[in-house]
This record gives C-alpha cells, sequence and structure tokens, in this order.
C-alpha cells in the first residue's frame, strides 16, 4: 500500500469522528505546548540572566575586601582593612592578562538638589572604571585621572538619581550636595536596569575614589578593586596571579586565610544558568506527564477502531490486503493523530510563551530545536501507542472478521 494512499485513508476515517478525533488530539496538544512553553521560558531565563551579566563589564574579576578569623571569630566580607590602591595597582602592573583596573570605594549617603533629596549609594572608583564595568557615559564626559589625583568633587549619576532629583531638567553642570560635600554633576550614565541579584543599578552616583576615601569616609584603604582582562579564557590565569600576588603583598603565610575575596561574574553565571537548566527539566519532565497521557489516549481511540472496523478489516483481507498493509493503515492513522496534534500543540506553545512573556513581564526564547523534538516526539508517541492496536488489527482472523457484527 503507497504511504499516499494509506495517509488519504487515515485522514477520511479520522474526519468520520471529529469529536472523539479532537478529544484524542487534546492530549498532545497540551503536552507538546506545555514543553514548548516551559523551555521556551528556561531558555529566555537563561538568555536575561547572560545578558545582566555582560552588563556587569566585560571579563571582569574583582577583588572584594574579606574577613578574618580572630581567635576563633570569623568576621564578614570587608571587615579587613588591608586592601589599598597601592595593591590594585600592583595587580594592574604585575598581573599578565590584566587590561583595567579601578579601586572602588562605596556606600550610602543623602543628596540633594534644591527640594529634591534621595538616599542612594555612591562609588568611588577611577576613570578606568567605565570601561571595566562596560558603562559608558552617555551625556557630558566622565571624569579623569586628574580629577582623581586632585580629589575633585564631580560626579556622574545614574539614570535613577538623575529622575529623583531633577526630573526632567538637564543635571550637567548642577551643584548637589552629598553629605557635607557640594558636587558638580558632569556626565550621566547609560541605564542599565536591574542587577542579576535583583536591585537597582542605575540608583548610583559616581565620583573619584579618592574624593570618597578622602572628603567621605576618612579611610585609606578600598572595598573592592575591579579589573578587565583581555580574553575571557584567560580569566583562570589572572585569578591566580591575583591571589599569588596579594598573599605576598598583604605578608600571609601558607596556613592563614586569604583576607580578601576574589569572584567574577563567569562562576556566577554559570551557576545561574545550571540552575536554571536544571529548573527548565524539571518542568519540562512535568509537562512531559501530558505526553503520555496523550498516548494512552491515542493507544485506547485506536483499539477502539479497531473493533469498531473488525468486518472492514475482514473485508480488506479477503480481497488481498497484507498484515503488513493492516498494520501500515493502522499505523500511520496513529501518526496522523499524533502529528496533527503536535503541529496545533507548537502553534498553542508559541502562543502560551507569548502570552507569558506579556502577562510576567518575563522574557522567552522559542528554539527551533524545541520545535524541532516535539515534532520528532509526536511522531514517536503515535509510533510507540499506535503499534499494540495496529498489531492487533494485522493478526485478526480474516474469516473471523467478516463474522463480527
Amino acid at each position: 500500500m503507497e504511504f499516499r494512499t494509506a495517509f488519504h485513508i487515515a485522514f477520511r476515517t479520522l474526519g468520520r469522528n471529529k469529536l472523539r478525533t479532537a478529544l484524542t488530539m487534546l492530549g498532545i496538544m497540551i503536552g507538546i505546548g506545555a514543553v514548548i512553553c516551559t523551555v521556551a521560558i528556561g531558555q529566555g531565563g537563561q538568555q536575561m540572566v547572560q545578558q545582566q551579566f555582560a552588563s556587569l563589564g566585560e571579563n571582569m574579576i574583582w577583588v572584594q575586601a574579606g574577613g578574618r578569623n580572630v581567635n576563633g571569630v570569623r568576621t564578614g566580607y570587608g571587615a579587613t582593612k588591608t586592601l589599598t590602591p597601592d595593591d590594585a595597582k600592583a595587580i594592574r602592573a604585575g598581573v599578565p592578562h590584566v587590561t583595567g583596573f579601578s579601586p572602588d570605594v562605596d556606600g550610602h549617603i543623602q543628596v540633594v538638589y534644591q527640594g529634591a533629596n534621595w538616599y542612594t549609594m555612591y562609588r568611588g572608583v577611577s576613570p578606568d572604571y567605565f570601561q571595566v564595568r562596560n558603562w559608558p557615559v552617555v551625556q557630558g564626559a566622565a571624569f579623569t585621572q586628574q580629577d582623581v589625583d586632585t580629589h575633585a568633587n564631580v560626579c556622574i549619576l545614574g539614570h535613577t538619581v538623575q529622575e529623583q532629583l531633577f526630573a526632567s531638567d538637564n543635571p550637567l553642570g548642577k551643584t548637589i550636595r552629598m553629605g557635607k560635600q557640594t558636587c558638580r554633576v558632569i556626565g550621566l550614565l547609560k541605564a542599565k536596569g536591574q542587577s542579576p541579584g535583583g536591585f537597582d543599578q542605575d540608583d548610583l552616583i559616581v565620583i573619584p575614589y579618592t574624593t570618597a576615601m578622602h572628603k567621605i569616609t576618612g579611610i585609606s584603604w578600598i572595598h573592592n578593586a575591579y579589573f578587565s582582562v583581555d580574553s575571557i579564557a584567560n580569566l583562570d590565569s589572572a585569578e591566580e596571579g591575583m591571589e599569588r600576588l596579594l598573599r605576598q603583598r598583604h605578608h600571609l603565610r601558607p596556613a592563614e586565610d586569604d583576607d580578601f575575596n576574589i569572584r567574577h561574574p563567569a562562576d556566577i553565571a554559570a551557576a545561574r544558568e545550571k540552575t536554571s537548566e536544571t529548573f527548565t527539566m524539571m518542568l519540562g519532565s512535568v509537562a512531559s506527564v501530558s505526553l503520555l497521557v496523550g498516548g494512552i489516549g491515542i493507544m485506547n481511540i485506536m483499539l477502539v477502531s479497531v473493533t469498531e472496523r473488525t468486518r472492514e478489516i475482514g473485508v480488506r483481507m479477503a480481497i488481498g490486503a497484507t498484515e503488513h498493509d493492516v498494520r501500515t493503515q493502522f499505523l500511520i492513522e496513529a501518526l496522523a493523530l499524533s502529528l496533527i496534534g503536535g503541529f496545533i500543540g507548537i502553534i498553542f506553545g508559541i502562543g502560551m510563551s507569548a502570552g507569558v512573556s506579556q502577562l510576567l513581564n518575563w522574557p522567552t526564547a522559542i528554539s527551533s530545536l524545541a520545535i524541532g523534538a516535539a515534532v520528532l516526539f509526536a511522531a514517536g508517541i503515535g509510533v510507540i501507542f499506535g503499534y499494540y492496536p495496529a498489531r492487533k488489527a494485522a493478526s485478526l482472523d480474516p474469516i473471523e472478521a467478516l463474522r463480527y457484527e
């Protein structure tokens, strides 16, 4: 029997009982749609994590002042005062593959402009900070090394601070008050939105780190240091070089713990992506149960069809149809049921993905691989769950089948 003829007969047979056919395909439709939607949500989440960490900086490593074990008591992160601007300069000069660096002194402060005030975060950095963090100044200009050397009272505003203090006014050239210091606005940062940790990155004022050290905090050490590396492939070797150099500069004995912490976004991004992948696989597995239910529905309806068409099967065998022909005919009917349900399920899944993206403001990414896999799954379910009914139909005795009422 030609496949074209078999498919024509299959569609004509399925069309006789449209409601039953539609209800049989429902399980496959829901299963395929749910799998595509969950994969789209998971992949959208992974892309969002990648974009958020890319916004932190290209191939960035940051060194954070750490804690120490003092008389058996572990102090928290940032409790040490041993990380200095000279450490950052030594790393830039002595560790291969490091292309830029910025010391960092940060904290929170009240800022005021005329009748508006806002409690925000300040970050004291060097001019390299904007390149290391991949964070351009979109209006005005960044401060210079001369501003750092002279402890200049200049600042660059994040988008949130700009909106809170100035609304629609142009802040460039205006003077604001930061705590007890006045500061002239010389630039505006590009808006970045939320960080991977969920806080507003734009709620920030950037100033020279020397200004932060000597005029705001009154300290001689730094809280963090940011470094850019020439290639992501060199992150690990650069990190090892930083650790060796800092331990040497801080005179730490082999048995002593580090008094600093070294991190880079690639590690955290990999961990988050792994978590997202696991979550997507879990949701996909749950959604796959619908496919199993749909497959059982196909088997059930095909067994009913074999029973209803027993006399028809006997007539076909009597006029020359072989067991292979009968088995192929019922397999193709099961395959047609599954594929039609699968294609409708793909459309349903794409629609659900778009709905989730609109309602929950969550990015989704439709994968061509997921759609291809869905088609293969649908075909596989049709063949697997249709085989037993097809085999049962092919094994009927023609004489007994002709006698069936």
